[in-house]
């Protein structure tokens, strides 16, 4: 009966989720939403379909995990030393001057001094899963807001560690504060340096060996296994499992496999996430909600208006755009997820009362709640302001964005080889993808742009940029997998100029058939060209070649294939 009711509350999950999402989705409205009303509909103080939210929220807490190791998959060395000023300057005074503003109002209100400390720095963090969601459904991960928001956002996971253990500080009396603060600080260290070592020696190595045997499987569980062990393993040193999962991914980033990754993990991030917005749904009581309205209405505006403005004047302390600073200023004004595992663990501690912390998670969920009003009011501000200043919109630094206005080439046998060869020798940057471990390892070996992936799945070509790409090229050796291939991106990207390389005049039939672009007929063109150099050597002038050749070509090689076919 009890594994009969398991299946049954998730069976309620599913039902709401497939319920609700498409039903926000069909009004214009964000999936988030979608999931948060699931939740608050089945959770226990609506239909009370689902009764025990704990197990349910313990669960949902690794799409945040998994959203940390896709944030980590991002931040390539590059990345982080342009982001840096960013990150560790705005992202640092974000999080100190709001956490003690907050703090000191709360603080002046009666609340105790260790109570308005943590309830500070809780409210100062915004949601990552939401914030990032949100960008991304826009695709406005890549511009100037969306980039500092990023900035913002990443500091403020990080400094999730220190309130961590400054909740388990101020609410434990055995030990004094400097001997807990150094050895939580140097069984962190200890973790972090194991973490990088086997990082830098072991994970590369691993991947390869997983990469040559072919086996989807194995390299997802596998990179299953990297996230949760390495999150693991920093929950066991006192850190968070959300700060090991980002480690990984940063360890991952500078990898050839990064892209198959990306793609393999995004199912279980996109599940867990929705999971995760459903279960905060649940947490929201609309009874006590109502009946602490006043107060609770007076803490949302506040939090929202204050965040707003104190990040907004950061921002333009920093010498960021208007419409910029305002953006972003919006986009995290909410409170964030972190604040309801900081908030539980003070009130396990009793450092904060009950009634302030159902009120505090309330306010949270209620911000959440109001993100996608704050993202538009924002974007329909900042627009206006440009549109009074004539203000031109900040360019997408080349250095932020390595994967833009490139040429993304599916296969890199020699074909694709030689393909990336003629581009970058023209001056255009590419990315190329191939399924041969050892090949990937031998190009890279030559500062190559290639990962391991496997090209012939559209959600691998998305993590390799193709939104961003100028074309494609496909130059895969199967022709059944290539035509798919063609067919898929005419399907989701219809203005995207596709290359094919193709064997024979059948093969060249059905590409045209699924949309290619243009098509190479391989046999041929080798033909022609080895023609030419005959014709050449026999003192043929160079006109009458070149019109002799354009004659097939015009034709689409039928002439000649019917030749070379017998």
């Amino acid at each position: 009966m009890h594994h009969s009711n398991d299946l049954f509350q998730v069976l309620i999950f599913l039902s709401a989720a497939v319920i609700a999402v498409p039903i926000f989705r069909r009004l214009s409205l964000s999936p988030i939403l979608g999931y948060l009303t699931a939740g608050l509909i089945i959770g226990p103080h609506s239909l009370g379909l689902i009764e025990d939210t704990d197990a349910a929220h313990k669960f949902a807490e690794f799409g945040v995990v998994f959203l940390l190791f896709m944030i980590g998959l991002e931040l390539s060395i590059d990345r982080l030393k342009t982001l840096g000023w960013k990150v560790f300057g705005l992202g640092s005074s974000q999080v100190l001057i709001t956490g003690l503003i907050i703090g000191a109002i709360a603080w002046s209100l009666g609340v105790n001094l260790n109570a308005a400390t943590i309830i500070g720095g809780g409210l100062a963090l915004s949601s990552t899963a939401f914030v990032l969601q949100l960008l991304t459904e826009r695709s406005e991960r890549a511009t100037p807001y969306g980039l500092t928001t990023f900035s913002i956002l990443l500091l403020q996971d990080l400094a999730v560690v220190p309130l961590l253990l400054l909740v388990s500080l101020l609410g434990s009396s055995e030990a004094s504060f400097l001997e807990a603060f150094g050895m939580s600080a140097l069984k962190g260290g200890a973790a972090l340096i194991l973490i990088i070592a086997f990082g830098r020696f072991f994970l590369r190595p691993l991947f390869h060996v997983i990469a040559a045997t072919r086996n989807s499987e194995l390299f997802v569980s596998t990179t299953l296994l990297i996230v949760l062990g390495m999150g693991w393993a920093m929950s066991q040193a006192g850190l968070s499992m959300e700060l090991g999962a980002l480690f990984a991914g940063v360890l991952l980033a500078e990898t050839e496999y990064k892209h198959q990754i990306e793609a393999d993990i995004k199912p279980f991030r996109g599940i867990l996430l929705g999971l995760f917005f459903m279960t905060i749904g649940m947490l929201i009581d609309v009874f006590f909600i109502i009946n602490n309205i006043g107060t609770i209405t007076l803490i949302v505006i506040s939090l929202l208006v204050g965040k707003t403005v104190i990040i907004t004047a950061l921002c333009r302390l920093f010498q960021l755009p208007l419409s910029t600073s305002i953006r972003t200023g919006f986009a995290l004004s909410q409170g964030g997820e972190f604040g309801f595992v900081l908030f539980g663990a003070a009130l396990a501690l009793n450092i904060i009362s009950p009634h302030i912390t159902q009120i505090l998670l309330a306010v949270i969920a209620i911000t959440m709640l109001l993100t996608p009003l704050m993202f538009y009011m924002g974007h329909e501000l900042s627009n206006f302001i440009d549109q009074k200043s004539n203000q031109k919109p900040e360019p997408i630094g080349d250095e932020i964005e390595a994967l833009n206005n490139h040429i993304l080439i599916a296969g890199f046998g020699r074909v694709g080889q030689t393909v990336a060869k003629v581009v970058s020798d023209a001056g255009y940057s590419y990315v190329a993808l191939d399924l041969d471990h050892n090949r990937v390892k031998k190009c890279r070996s030559k500062t190559m742009q290639v990962y391991y992936g496997d090209a012939s799945q559209i959600k691998v070509l998305e993590a390799a940029g193709i939104s961003k790409a100028t074309s494609v090229v496909v130059t895969l050796d199967n022709q059944a997998i290539a035509s798919k291939t063609v067919a898929a991106l005419r399907a989701q990207y219809q203005d995207l100029p596709i290359y094919v390389r193709a064997r024979d005049r059948k093969h060249i039939q059905h590409l045209e058939t699924v949309g290619a672009t243009a098509i190479v007929s391989e046999a041929a063109e080798s033909s022609l060209q080895l023609g030419s150099i005959i014709l050449s050597s026999l003192d043929v002038s160079t006109d009458e070649i070149t019109s002799l050749i354009d004659k097939y070509r015009d034709n689409e090689y039928e002439r000649l294939e019917e030749i070379i076919d017998g």
